[in-house]
């Protein structure tokens, strides 16, 4: 046995949706104890730091149920299952903002909550976007609303926490670190 890992005797599913899967693992600590680890299971998601000519940053703001509000986020959704998250990528950014690129860089991959999930959210980098003439129907439960904001705007509703999720904010350090004024 490594170092920390637990094994798993016994594994439960509690419930299964169309997004997230909930199953109650049993398992076998490093001490020989055993405990109970509730987790989530995702297929993983993507997110676009979607950067214009002019230096604006295209966010999305949308409502959302857990949170009971709505926030602003860079565009973003999850993997279908056995879909490249480069596909992914290139496919949230036409439905959510109506830009195209051929031209997606992998910044990073972060877990979002390790504690009890395993999405994985791959974040992709653009600054050469090109606006689609008809817009791509994106899905018929969502509805988004274009933002293009420079930096600091968006740094002031971080503030506010209008902007208020992790891969949002770990876009902004991005294009902070990276130098966009």
């Amino acid at each position: 046995m490594r170092k920390f890992e637990e094994v798993t005797t016994e594994s439960k599913e509690i419930f299964k949706g169309k997004i997230v899967h909930l199953k109650v693992d049993t398992v076998t600590l490093p001490d020989g104890n055993t405990s109970k680890r509730e987790i989530i299971k995702h297929p993983g998601a993507v997110a676009v730091i979607a950067q214009k000519e002019d230096g604006k940053i295209i966010f999305v703001e949308q409502y959302r149920k857990a949170l009971e509000k709505s926030v602003v986020e860079i565009p973003a959704g999850k993997l279908e299952e056995g879909e490249d998250p480069l596909v992914t990528a290139k496919r949230e950014l036409e439905e959510e903002t109506g830009y195209t690129t051929d031209n997606l860089q992998l910044i990073n991959s972060f877990y979002t909550s390790p504690g009890f999930a395993d999405e994985l959210v791959n974040v992709y980098f653009t600054d050469q976007l090109t606006k689609l003439e008809h817009n791509v129907a994106g899905d018929e439960d969502e509805f988004v609303e274009l933002m293009e904001l420079t930096l600091e705007e968006a740094e002031q509703l971080e503030k506010e926490q209008r902007i208020h999720d992790a891969k949002t904010s770990y876009a902004l350090l991005y294009l902070k670190i990276r130098g966009l004024k």
